[in-house]
């Protein structure tokens, strides 16, 4: 199958999983994770129709980013998906429409300082408890949430999370169930607040995250892999 199909098949699914759910399909963001794709695939992708693209690490999204524009001749939102260093927080401004991996204070208050633009950011929450994984507490995000929308420049979109590896379908859904009633929780001590974006689900358990309320859906392998 082509990028396209494959691509295709993909919005196709979540279609159907929204309807299931009684969802607005119109309330759910595709985002496509490039991760190890060239950019002339990315390429194909975004000519036929992904909009919003994902990458995980600064480095590889520095040359990739520009020349699958170039090829495509268009330029979608770049999403960035991975840890962020401080040392990259610079280039990841100059590359990202939104930073959806703001995984400590350290890294947010480095965006602020920064940024020249109001820039899209969300806060990952981690269930893993390993060390080479980052990301704010669950306990803690309601506090971690205080502290980075009180900062300049940023705008605080949403909550992010990835599902530790090797979860049950039933102990992955209440990991996406969780994240939704931190959501939830920090919406109502601040009335009027927009609602929060979602972002969780990947290509293995996108499903289960939509049922859960997912607003953005990060798919790579099942787009990507030829």
């Amino acid at each position: 199958m082509s990028v396209g199909d494959r691509l295709q098949t993909v919005r196709a699914r979540i279609g159907e999983v929204a309807e299931r759910s009684g969802r607005d399909l119109a309330s759910i963001k595709l985002v496509g994770i490039s991760k190890g794709a060239p950019a002339i695939v990315v390429a194909e992708a975004i000519a036929a129709g992904l909009h919003d693209i994902g990458e995980n690490r600064v480095q590889e999204a520095a040359p990739k980013i520009p020349e699958a524009e170039r090829l495509a001749g268009a330029e979608p939102q770049w999403h960035l998906v991975g840890h962020l260093q401080s040392n990259k927080a610079r280039p990841a401004l100059e590359l990202f429409d939104t930073i959806q991996s703001v995984d400590s204070l350290r890294i947010a208050q480095a965006l602020s300082r920064l940024a020249t633009r109001p820039l899209p950011i969300m806060l990952e929450v981690q269930f893993a408890r390993t060390p080479d994984r980052y990301g704010f507490d669950p306990d803690a995000v309601d506090e971690a949430f205080t502290s980075v929308a009180a900062l300049p420049n940023l705008q605080l979109i949403g909550l992010m999370t990835v599902a530790p590896l090797g979860l049950t379908p039933e102990a992955t859904r209440a990991v996406f169930r969780t994240l939704r009633d931190c959501a939830a929780r920090i919406e109502a001590q601040r009335p009027g607040m927009a609602a929060l974006e979602l972002s969780m689900g990947m290509s293995e358990d996108y499903e289960i995250a939509i049922e859960e309320g997912a607003t953005i859906v990060r798919i790579g392998r099942a787009i990507f892999a030829g």
